[in-house]
């Protein structure tokens, strides 16, 4: 089916899964499928599972997005450079999951030099901090001289984890936390890391471009049902020791 022009409008009294249909999504701007609805954890648990994730700025309604080819990453296929080698072999920090989600979000919201503004409103750290507290979205923390460095924050349902944003306050932290998080789902048979939408950052770390219909289908296995992930480290783990093993 080609794609729609034109927003299909959710109202926040529908069914938390009453989006169309992903093919219906705008080629331009590219993957726009409808607007409106609520950041409830039932709307947004739905979204993922259907490859949808909402994408807007301060003062409009929610957008809800499905870009066709969809941007992800499949854990064991991390690409570590030389340098990022000799980095991580070196490196002093420590990892953590899930001890300061509120604080890492707070970090991603932060606005970058590239950007005015940020996409992470209020409204959106409410929300995916309710997810927190449910066991649905999670944190993976860089920590060196106890000082939180740099991390991410994504969604696990299954055996796909939804990557939302990630920061960094030292050079590679965000890197840390992505190899970290990748090497630890690959041990557990994840299938995929969701990154939405493509960046030179993502694409030099061994994230790849993958059709919606291939992605769509992973998520109707990998999503289905719907679980929780709880399997996460409860102490620290330093950079070197992950490299090393």
């Amino acid at each position: 089916m080609s794609a729609n022009n034109r927003v299909v409008w959710i109202s926040a009294s529908d069914p938390p899964d009453a989006f169309p249909d992903v093919d219906n999504a705008m080629s331009e701007p590219d993957g726009l499928l409808a607007a409106g609805g609520d950041l409830s954890s039932a709307r947004l648990l739905a979204a993922y599972r259907l490859g949808i994730f909402p994408w807007f700025d301060d003062g409009q309604p929610i957008l809800w997005w499905s870009p066709d080819p969809r941007c992800v990453l499949t854990p064991r296929d991390f690409y570590i450079s030389r340098r990022l080698k000799r980095d991580l072999r070196q490196s002093p920090a420590i990892i953590r999951f899930n001890c300061e989600f509120d604080d890492v979000i707070r970090e991603c919201a932060k606005p970058r030099i590239t950007q005015q503004g940020t996409w992470i409103t209020r409204d959106m750290m409410s929300a995916y901090g309710q997810l927190h507290d449910e066991g649905w979205a999670h944190s993976v923390e860089v920590w060196q001289d106890d000082a939180l460095i740099g991390g991410l924050y994504g969604l696990a349902i299954g055996s796909v984890f939804f990557g939302e944003s990630m920061f960094s306050r030292r050079d590679n932290a965000s890197k840390y936390a992505l190899y970290a998080l990748s090497r630890h789902l690959d041990d557990r048979g994840f299938e995929l890391i969701d990154c939405q939408v493509a960046s030179q950052h993502l694409l030099t770390l061994g994230a790849t471009m993958m059709p919606r219909e291939k992605f769509s289908r992973i998520l109707r296995s990998g999503c289905e049902p719907p679980t929780k992930f709880v399997d996460w480290p409860q102490s620290p783990l330093p950079v070197a020791e992950i490299f090393s093993v």
